[in-house]
């Protein structure tokens, strides 16, 4: 099953997901076959309350260009999606076309593929050659973590005021506080403290998910 908030005692955890509006048939089946298809690699998809909570997102700001750094099958995708705007467009970057013709599928099957376009190769790549007057309403950072500083400088200048940025596993199980963090950890950490000493955003870390950092550009 799917990765969901990790920070809470298991009561508390599972109270949260039966009082939180679930994922519906499609997303249900895109987690069972993320499941049988990836077996190892489940954690890479976010839990049901963080995807209910991105389509609420979008849908209050009426979001109309969204970018998503790292998408794996699709679920976070198509939760963005749902919420944008009926003319919205979303720029999926992951360097995966084996997960990704899985998202490929269910965009087909959630009618949402002509509102998502997808660019494999490596997302810092990607975002660098992306037109200079393309910017975005709202980012979801969700990718290698010893990527996302390098993510984050290239997408906060593309943000319009008041838009959001959304970068996942910012708590990262815990590891960050480790005296000797492990390259991904020590990563996240040094994420964390930019975010926080960025001039450019507001922001707040909530215990959702893996750490969920919620940053609004000014």
């Amino acid at each position: 099953m799917a990765s969901g908030t990790e920070h809470l005692a298991p009561g508390l955890h599972d109270y949260l997901v039966s009082h939180s509006t679930p994922p519906d048939a499609l997303l249900r089946d895109l987690i069972a076959e993320t499941a049988e298809r990836f077996p190892d690699r489940v954690t890479f998809q976010i839990g049901p309350e963080q995807g209910t909570l991105m389509t609420m997102l979008a849908g209050l700001m009426g979001a109309r260009q969204a970018i998503e750094v790292g998408t794996f099958t699709g679920y976070s995708s198509i939760c963005l999606a749902r919420g944008m705007a009926a003319d919205g467009k979303l720029t999926c970057c992951d360097v995966s076309e084996e997960w990704t013709s899985l998202a490929r599928t269910y965009w087909q099957k959630a009618g949402l593929a002509d509102r998502i376009e997808l660019r494999l190769g490596p997302a810092l790549d990607t975002l660098r050659g992306l037109p200079a007057s393309m910017t975005f309403d709202l980012a979801f950072i969700d990718a290698d973590k010893t990527g996302y500083l390098g993510y984050w400088e290239q997408i906060v200048p593309r943000m319009r005021s008041g838009g959001l940025i959304l970068v996942d596993n910012t708590l990262l199980h815990g590891r960050i506080f480790h005296p000797d963090p492990d390259p991904d950890a020590a990563a996240v950490r040094q994420l964390n403290e930019r975010v926080l000493a960025d001039g450019r955003v507001t922001m707040a870390m909530l215990p959702v998910g893996d750490g969920l950092t919620v940053a609004r550009k000014i």
